[in-house]
Order: structure tokens, then sequence, then C-alpha cells
């Protein structure tokens, strides 16, 4: 199903997270002497983005969803994500994640980010009208003005490298 236009900031924003863990995957096992670049960029972009982009949609988007007695229990496990990657972001941000960490955090935030789009965005889509979802969309782009809409730019320890 084609994204309705009232979803797509969110989405954009998913890909860059989604770009995040891709390049986490690929370079791992990432060596402690590279941990500290990584932690730095991950806390960087949780300031930046991430951080309104949970706040919107747990203000705007998540009680929407939460009407819908179908929807309900994907959004609290979706609140439930929030909770453990807000808590990941934080440790990066003083730098007390391992390699292993830093994989589980780009695993569950990959898992995450296709769940929003796969059920959560598939489902509203299907069940809100038109109407409803440019109110929706309105009031995410409100919750989302000041955030960029760009990608950041990894640094060089951090930047996707091919296979080897």
């Amino acid at each position: 199903m084609l994204r309705d236009k009232s979803l797509i900031p969110l989405s954009h924003q998913h890909q860059h997270a989604l770009a995040l863990c891709v390049r986490i995957e690929r370079a791992s096992p990432i060596p402690s002497s590279d941990l500290s670049a990584w932690q730095t960029e991950i806390a960087q972009l949780f300031r930046s983005e991430i951080a309104a982009h949970f706040a919107a949609e747990e203000q705007v988007l998540f009680p929407v969803a939460s009407e819908d007695s179908e929807l309900k229990s994907l959004v609290e496990d979706l609140l439930n994500d929030h909770q453990w990657l807000g808590d990941q972001f934080a440790r990066s941000g003083n730098e007390v994640l391992s390699a292993e960490n830093l994989n589980a955090l780009a695993q569950r935030l990959s898992a995450h980010i296709r769940k929003e789009e796969r059920q959560l965005f598939e489902g509203l889509q299907k069940k809100l009208s038109a109407q409803r979802l440019g109110q929706l969309g309105a009031k995410l782009e409100t919750a989302l003005k000041d955030v960029p809409q760009v990608c950041s730019r990894p640094d060089e320890t951090t930047q996707l490298r091919p296979r080897k």
C-alpha cells in the first residue's frame, strides 16, 4: 500500500534511522576503539530527530490509533519499544553502550520501525477517512516543524563501508 501523504514525514525519518541500523549491522563487530564515535552519532541523532519523532508519535499518532481496539495493543507494544529505545539512546549519550548493546539497539530499532510502517501505518490508512488522515497529517506537521529534514552525515568511523 502506498504511504498516505500525512504519514510521509514519519516515514522519511524512519528511513534515516534504518540507514543507521544498516551501518551498525555492517560495521559489526564494532571495535571498542570505534564505540565512542558510534555513540556520539547515535546520541546526536536522538537529540536532533528521534526524540521529536517519538514525541509526535506519542502525542499525535498513538492516541488516534488507540481509539481502534485492533490497534490499541500494537500501540502499547510500540510505547514499550519507545521506552526501551529511549533508555538505550540515553545510555549512548553517556557512552556506556558496548558493541553488543549497539547491535541490540539497531535490531530493536529496525524491528520497531518495520512494525510501525507495516502494521500501524497500514492499519491507520485502512481505518481512517481521508479527512481524518489529513487532520492527523496537519498535527504531525506542526509537531515536527523544527526537526531537520535531511540525514546527518556520518563521520569517517561510522560511515557505510563495502562488505569485505
